[in-house]
């Protein structure tokens, strides 16, 4: 199998810790958690706003895939994490808008929805990928 590649782009926020934004190894491409960063600035964006949040975080989550020559049509699975149980039909909605118009061949991606604590009191969601292109 071909040699592990790291995945960089300055069109999401750079890792703030020993990660990769994604790494590619052959046709998988695997998008480290994104939270609702601004790339050009590192700032946390929307407090309080998870349906924003979560745009955010998935243009992040895009813009790896693209670096790493995918897109959501290759993306098999999106794991999503939530501070708060509350936020999920703001989130569902939001996602599934953003999701299904960049899903062309209409099978959108599986997906596992976790409550949990985040790194940053800021973040309301963060998201990882999973996508296979060949």
């Amino acid at each position: 199998m071909a040699d592990r590649t790291a995945i960089s782009t300055s069109d999401a926020p750079a890792p703030a810790h020993t990660f990769s934004q994604g790494v590619r190894r052959g046709p998988f491409v695997q998008v480290s958690g994104q939270g609702p960063v601004d790339p050009a600035t590192s700032e946390y964006l929307y407090p309080g706003d998870v349906a924003a949040q979560t745009i955010r975080t998935l243009q992040n989550v895009e813009a790896i895939l693209a670096a790493g020559g995918a897109t959501f049509d290759d993306v098999m699975m999106l794991r999503v994490y939530l501070t708060k149980r509350e936020d999920f039909p703001i989130m569902n909605e939001a996602y599934g808008e953003f999701v299904a118009a960049r899903v062309s061949s209409g099978v959108l991606p599986a997906r596992t929805t976790v409550f949990t604590g985040l790194p940053r009191k800021e973040m309301l969601v963060e998201i990882d990928a999973l996508a296979v292109t060949e």
